[in-house]
Protein backbone atom coordinates (compact mmCIF):
# COMPACT_ATOMS: atom_id res chain seq x y z
CA UNK A 1 0.00 0.00 0.00
CA UNK A 2 1.38 3.38 -0.98
CA UNK A 3 1.61 5.55 2.12
CA UNK A 4 4.30 8.15 1.44
CA UNK A 5 1.76 10.97 1.63
CA UNK A 6 0.58 10.19 5.15
CA UNK A 7 1.45 12.01 8.37
CA UNK A 8 1.10 9.53 11.27
CA UNK A 9 0.65 12.42 13.73
CA UNK A 10 -2.29 13.75 11.73
CA UNK A 11 -3.82 10.28 11.40
CA UNK A 12 -3.43 9.83 15.15
CA UNK A 13 -5.44 12.98 15.85
CA UNK A 14 -8.48 11.53 14.13
CA UNK A 15 -7.96 8.04 15.52
CA UNK A 16 -8.57 9.58 18.95
CA UNK A 17 -11.84 11.15 17.75
CA UNK A 18 -13.20 7.99 16.13
CA UNK A 19 -15.38 6.85 19.03
CA UNK A 20 -17.35 10.13 19.05
CA UNK A 21 -17.45 10.68 15.27
CA UNK A 22 -21.21 10.21 15.01
CA UNK A 23 -22.05 12.17 18.18
CA UNK A 24 -23.63 15.43 16.92
CA UNK A 25 -22.65 17.13 20.18
CA UNK A 26 -19.11 15.70 20.34
CA UNK A 27 -15.83 16.90 18.84
CA UNK A 28 -17.19 16.28 15.35
CA UNK A 29 -20.08 18.68 15.93
CA UNK A 30 -18.73 21.23 13.38
CA UNK A 31 -18.70 18.51 10.71
CA UNK A 32 -22.28 17.50 11.55
CA UNK A 33 -23.30 21.15 11.21
CA UNK A 34 -21.39 21.57 7.94
CA UNK A 35 -22.52 18.31 6.34
CA UNK A 36 -25.92 19.43 4.95
CA UNK A 37 -24.32 22.43 3.20
CA UNK A 38 -21.48 20.52 1.62
CA UNK A 39 -23.71 17.62 0.51
CA UNK A 40 -26.22 19.98 -1.11
CA UNK A 41 -23.34 21.88 -2.77
CA UNK A 42 -21.99 18.65 -4.26
CA UNK A 43 -25.39 17.39 -5.37
CA UNK A 44 -26.35 20.69 -6.97
CA UNK A 45 -23.13 21.18 -8.94
CA UNK A 46 -22.95 17.54 -10.05
CA UNK A 47 -26.58 17.59 -11.31
CA UNK A 48 -27.59 14.94 -8.80
CA UNK A 49 -25.81 11.95 -7.30
CA UNK A 50 -28.35 9.17 -7.85
CA UNK A 51 -26.77 6.10 -9.42
CA UNK A 52 -23.35 7.70 -9.81
CA UNK A 53 -20.08 6.14 -8.62
CA UNK A 54 -18.71 8.55 -6.02
CA UNK A 55 -15.44 8.51 -4.08
CA UNK A 56 -14.92 10.35 -0.78
CA UNK A 57 -11.18 10.80 -0.12
CA UNK A 58 -10.31 11.29 3.54
CA UNK A 59 -13.76 10.08 4.57
CA UNK A 60 -13.03 9.76 8.30
CA UNK A 61 -16.03 8.25 10.05
CA UNK A 62 -18.17 8.59 6.93
CA UNK A 63 -20.41 11.62 7.56
CA UNK A 64 -20.26 12.92 3.99
CA UNK A 65 -19.97 9.46 2.44
CA UNK A 66 -23.22 8.38 4.07
CA UNK A 67 -24.97 11.59 3.11
CA UNK A 68 -24.06 11.03 -0.54
CA UNK A 69 -25.14 7.38 -0.32
CA UNK A 70 -28.51 8.54 1.00
CA UNK A 71 -28.78 10.69 -2.13
CA UNK A 72 -28.50 7.49 -4.17
CA UNK A 73 -24.79 7.55 -4.95
CA UNK A 74 -22.76 4.35 -5.28
CA UNK A 75 -20.43 5.55 -2.56
CA UNK A 76 -16.91 4.52 -1.62
CA UNK A 77 -14.75 6.10 1.10
CA UNK A 78 -10.97 6.13 1.57
CA UNK A 79 -9.06 6.96 4.74
CA UNK A 80 -5.78 6.05 6.42
CA UNK A 81 -7.17 5.97 9.94
CA UNK A 82 -8.04 2.42 10.97
CA UNK A 83 -10.38 3.43 13.80
CA UNK A 84 -12.39 5.98 11.75
CA UNK A 85 -12.78 3.47 8.91
CA UNK A 86 -14.06 0.82 11.31
CA UNK A 87 -16.50 3.34 12.79
CA UNK A 88 -17.65 4.24 9.28
CA UNK A 89 -18.19 0.59 8.35
CA UNK A 90 -20.13 -0.13 11.52
CA UNK A 91 -22.36 2.93 11.14
CA UNK A 92 -23.11 2.09 7.50
CA UNK A 93 -24.06 -1.43 8.57
CA UNK A 94 -26.35 -0.09 11.29
CA UNK A 95 -27.86 2.34 8.76
CA UNK A 96 -28.35 -0.44 6.20
CA UNK A 97 -26.29 1.41 3.61
CA UNK A 98 -24.08 -0.35 1.06
CA UNK A 99 -20.84 1.66 1.23
CA UNK A 100 -17.36 0.39 0.42
CA UNK A 101 -14.82 1.79 2.91
CA UNK A 102 -11.14 1.15 2.29
CA UNK A 103 -7.97 1.82 4.28
CA UNK A 104 -6.05 3.37 1.42
CA UNK A 105 -4.44 6.56 0.13
CA UNK A 106 -5.78 8.46 -2.86
CA UNK A 107 -2.52 7.85 -4.72
CA UNK A 108 -2.67 4.08 -4.24
CA UNK A 109 -6.33 3.90 -5.21
CA UNK A 110 -5.71 6.00 -8.32
CA UNK A 111 -3.22 3.45 -9.62
CA UNK A 112 -6.06 1.12 -10.70
CA UNK A 113 -9.06 3.48 -10.81
CA UNK A 114 -8.20 5.87 -13.64
CA UNK A 115 -11.23 7.74 -15.06
CA UNK A 116 -13.49 5.71 -12.78
CA UNK A 117 -15.73 8.08 -10.77
CA UNK A 118 -18.39 10.59 -11.76
CA UNK A 119 -17.73 12.51 -8.55
CA UNK A 120 -14.68 12.65 -6.27
CA UNK A 121 -14.73 14.62 -3.02
CA UNK A 122 -11.88 15.57 -0.71
CA UNK A 123 -13.27 17.69 2.10
CA UNK A 124 -11.47 19.00 5.20
CA UNK A 125 -8.54 16.69 4.49
CA UNK A 126 -5.95 18.51 2.38
CA UNK A 127 -4.66 20.52 5.35
CA UNK A 128 -3.73 17.26 7.08
CA UNK A 129 -1.39 15.65 4.51
CA UNK A 130 2.29 16.37 3.72
CA UNK A 131 1.68 16.85 -0.03
CA UNK A 132 -1.84 18.12 -0.86
CA UNK A 133 -0.95 18.60 -4.52
CA UNK A 134 -0.28 14.87 -4.80
CA UNK A 135 -3.80 14.17 -3.49
CA UNK A 136 -5.34 16.57 -6.00
CA UNK A 137 -3.40 14.93 -8.83
CA UNK A 138 -4.65 11.51 -7.74
CA UNK A 139 -8.23 12.75 -7.49
CA UNK A 140 -7.98 14.26 -10.98
CA UNK A 141 -6.80 10.92 -12.37
CA UNK A 142 -9.77 9.11 -10.84
CA UNK A 143 -12.46 11.47 -12.15
CA UNK A 144 -14.07 10.47 -15.44
CA UNK A 145 -13.94 12.93 -18.34
CA UNK A 146 -16.91 15.21 -17.70
CA UNK A 147 -16.85 14.30 -14.01
CA UNK A 148 -16.60 16.54 -10.97
CA UNK A 149 -14.07 17.11 -8.19
CA UNK A 150 -15.03 18.89 -4.97
CA UNK A 151 -12.46 20.19 -2.49
CA UNK A 152 -12.73 22.08 0.77
CA UNK A 153 -10.15 23.33 3.24
CA UNK A 154 -9.11 26.35 5.34
CA UNK A 155 -7.60 29.53 3.92
CA UNK A 156 -4.19 30.68 5.16
CA UNK A 157 -5.24 34.02 6.65
CA UNK A 158 -4.98 35.66 10.09
CA UNK A 159 -8.78 35.47 10.41
CA UNK A 160 -8.73 31.72 9.74
CA UNK A 161 -6.08 31.31 12.42
CA UNK A 162 -8.12 33.29 14.94
CA UNK A 163 -11.32 31.42 14.10
CA UNK A 164 -10.17 27.82 13.83
CA UNK A 165 -7.20 27.64 16.19
CA UNK A 166 -7.65 30.40 18.77
CA UNK A 167 -11.46 30.35 18.77
CA UNK A 168 -12.51 26.76 18.07
CA UNK A 169 -9.58 24.99 19.74
CA UNK A 170 -8.40 27.27 22.56
CA UNK A 171 -11.42 29.34 23.64
CA UNK A 172 -14.66 27.53 22.76
CA UNK A 173 -12.83 24.15 22.72
CA UNK A 174 -15.27 22.62 20.26
CA UNK A 175 -12.20 21.00 18.68
CA UNK A 176 -9.28 19.35 20.49
CA UNK A 177 -6.22 21.55 20.83
CA UNK A 178 -3.75 20.83 18.04
CA UNK A 179 -6.35 19.69 15.49
CA UNK A 180 -5.09 22.24 12.99
CA UNK A 181 -1.66 23.57 12.00
CA UNK A 182 -1.68 27.07 10.50
CA UNK A 183 1.39 26.28 8.39
CA UNK A 184 -0.66 23.64 6.55
CA UNK A 185 -3.57 25.94 5.68
CA UNK A 186 -3.97 26.50 1.93
CA UNK A 187 -4.88 29.56 -0.10
CA UNK A 188 -7.56 29.21 -2.79
CA UNK A 189 -5.05 30.33 -5.42
CA UNK A 190 -2.90 27.30 -4.57
CA UNK A 191 -5.75 24.82 -4.96
CA UNK A 192 -6.97 26.44 -8.17
CA UNK A 193 -3.45 26.34 -9.65
CA UNK A 194 -3.00 22.69 -8.69
CA UNK A 195 -6.37 21.78 -10.19
CA UNK A 196 -5.47 23.48 -13.44
CA UNK A 197 -2.06 21.81 -13.53
CA UNK A 198 -3.86 18.47 -13.09
CA UNK A 199 -5.96 19.18 -16.18
CA UNK A 200 -9.13 20.31 -14.41
CA UNK A 201 -11.23 23.41 -14.98
CA UNK A 202 -12.39 25.21 -11.85
CA UNK A 203 -16.07 26.12 -12.08
CA UNK A 204 -16.86 27.51 -8.64
CA UNK A 205 -14.97 28.79 -5.60
CA UNK A 206 -17.16 29.66 -2.62
CA UNK A 207 -16.51 30.73 0.93
CA UNK A 208 -18.19 29.04 3.89
CA UNK A 209 -19.23 31.09 6.92
CA UNK A 210 -20.48 29.91 10.31
CA UNK A 211 -23.27 31.59 12.27
CA UNK A 212 -22.73 30.80 15.98
CA UNK A 213 -26.24 31.99 16.89
CA UNK A 214 -28.02 29.52 14.61
CA UNK A 215 -25.12 27.01 14.59
CA UNK A 216 -25.35 26.71 10.83
CA UNK A 217 -23.02 27.19 7.87
CA UNK A 218 -23.81 29.10 4.68
CA UNK A 219 -22.11 29.92 1.40
CA UNK A 220 -20.49 33.33 1.04
CA UNK A 221 -18.36 35.35 -1.36
CA UNK A 222 -15.87 35.69 1.51
CA UNK A 223 -13.24 32.97 1.32
CA UNK A 224 -10.95 34.13 4.13
CA UNK A 225 -11.79 31.23 6.49
CA UNK A 226 -13.30 28.03 5.04
CA UNK A 227 -13.97 27.54 1.33
CA UNK A 228 -15.02 24.96 -1.25
CA UNK A 229 -13.88 24.49 -4.83
CA UNK A 230 -15.70 22.69 -7.65
CA UNK A 231 -13.71 21.58 -10.70
CA UNK A 232 -14.60 19.60 -13.83
CA UNK A 233 -12.51 17.23 -15.91
CA UNK A 234 -12.92 18.22 -19.57
CA UNK A 235 -14.23 15.70 -22.07
CA UNK A 236 -11.61 16.65 -24.64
Amino acid sequence: MQSHNVDPVEVGKFEKLASTWWDPEGHSKPLHQLNPLRCSYIERHSDGLFGKPVLDVGCGGGLLTEAMARCGAKARGLDMGEEPVEVARLHALESQLDIDYQLCTAEAHASNHQNHYDVVTCMEMLEHVPDPQSVINACAQMVKPGGQLFLSTINKTPLAYLTTIVGAEQIVKVLPKGTHDYDKFLRPSQLIRWCEQAGLRVQHADGVLYNPLTETFRLSKRMDINYMIHAVKPND
